[in-house]
């Protein structure tokens, strides 16, 4: 087993078999590109700078001297590999190289805790796929009953829609609740208001390396090559505004105000060790979306609601991303089966990730059944739907022997939402 000279406790998210990507800003200085370990970021323009990264094809490229990791995305696995190979042996207990240059570590190494997390990429477009099986029939059993809770198409492709980039933000911002039609099944006529049913989706994400020429489909036994790295992701969902306009194009203003992304970036090579067969498929998938390996991650997850002004958090969901239906590579390669071309930096995202019990369910929708089955928080307090002041935690990792891969946090909290007055003065104060 592998051990750095930076200190790694055992339950540390991030040891030397992780080595994940992110976008730091330290005080007083401009973003550039790092990695995690142990309580600490290595700041990787440095690492360039003093040539210890000569060799991997990464170097003298400015790309780590960024605000983003689009460039060093671009680059492909091959070059990812041999920085990740690099990087491992400098962190090594045994590497002089870095543990033994005293004014080289002090310029080189952060503390996690006083940096500023940013966004890992420049995101061009964001695609939300509906992956799990569980989750779906939830879904439809809630809205359409158990004999009707999946529609037809939905063993036979992954389905998916495309989000809104722009409002994809990094763990820590708070969320403004949402303005928006809704319409309750008392009335007739629909009302515009503040959001009363809002949720969480517990997802995670990948962000694309090399992309695609226009026209021309990744084959799926190439797909995961085009994968840099997963993250965590809460999708936020207004479903009162969801259900009153998803028909009959599905998702939009109900999805579009905030997607929150934990800023650390892990390598598709630091999961390797947790990889294992995903669920049977039946009816088998056409044979653009076969998978000659495995396809799943066992990489567990767990959601916590923090209320207001109340120290303890209550863990709410706890479930697996190996329970989903349809894997990374099979959503890669039905993306772009018409040609789609991906670039770099492109987010897709698995849809809300729920297991066959209810401990297991990735939203509020189905934890409270659509608001039939209150939750109960350590604080003696009940939810259906997540509140002004609420804070959403959702946390992730791998377990290994003696080590963990973890993702860190995706968190967010809870604004209320404008007064219909304040919307209407602040278009007047533009205008």
């Amino acid at each position: 087993m592998k051990y750095s000279f930076i200190e790694t406790k055992q339950d540390s998210h991030f040891p030397i078999q992780n080595l994940p990507y992110g976008i730091f800003q330290p005080m007083n200085k401009e973003p550039r590109a790092g990695t995690a370990i142990g309580d600490y970021v290595l700041d990787l323009s440095v690492m360039d700078e003093a040539g210890l990264l000569n060799g991997t094809g990464a170097e003298n490229k400015n790309i780590f001297n960024d605000s983003s990791l689009n460039n060093f995305m671009a680059l492909g696995r091959p070059i990812w590999t041999a920085v990740r190979t690099r990087l491992q042996h400098l962190l090594d207990v045994n590497t002089p190289d870095l543990r033994d240059n005293e004014s080289l570590r002090a310029k080189a190494f952060h503390r996690l805790a006083d940096v500023n997390m940013l966004l890992p990429a420049k995101i061009g477009d964001y695609t939300d796929f509906y992956a799990s099986k569980e989750h779906a029939t939830n879904v439809g059993t809630i809205f359409r009953g158990k004999d009707h809770a999946l529609m037809p198409n939905w063993t036979y492709i992954p389905v998916g829609y495309h989000g809104r980039a722009s409002s994809i933000v990094p763990s820590g911002t708070k969320i403004r609740r949402p303005f928006g039609q809704r319409k309750s099944k008392s009335t007739d006529q629909p009302v515009f208001s503040p959001s009363v049913q809002l949720d969480f989706e517990l997802e995670i994400g990948w962000f694309i390396g090399p992309g695609n020429d226009l026209g021309k489909p990744i084959p799926i036994d190439q797909a995961e090559d085009h994968v840099f790295g997963l993250v965590l992701v809460n999708d936020w969902s207004a479903r009162d505004i969801q259900a009153w306009e998803y028909q009959p194009l599905g998702p939009f203003l109900a999805k579009n105000f905030a997607t929150s992304i934990s800023p650390w970036v892990v390598p598709l090579e630091a999961l390797e060790p947790f990889r294992e067969a995903g669920p049977i498929q039946d009816p088998a998938p056409f044979s653009y979306l076969q998978q000659t390996k495995n396809g799943a991650f066992n990489i567990e997850l767990d959601v916590y609601l923090r209320p207001e002004n109340q120290k303890e958090e209550t863990r709410i969901t706890q479930t697996n991303f190996n329970y989903m239906y349809w894997s990374i590579a099979q959503q890669v390669a039905h993306h772009t089966i018409t040609g789609c071309n991906m670039r770099p930096g492109d987010m897709h995202a698995s849809g809300t990730i729920s297991g066959p019990k209810r401990i297991e369910r990735g939203s509020m929708l189905e934890l409270t059944w659509r608001g039939t089955e209150p939750i109960q928080l350590n604080s003696g307090e009940k939810r259906i739907w997540i509140e002004d002041g609420d804070e959403l935690i959702i946390r992730g990792s791998c377990r290994g022997d003696g080590y963990q891969i973890g993702f860190g946090e995706v968190s967010g909290t809870i604004l209320p939402s404008f007064s219909e007055i304040e919307i209407l003065q602040k278009g007047k104060n533009k205008a």
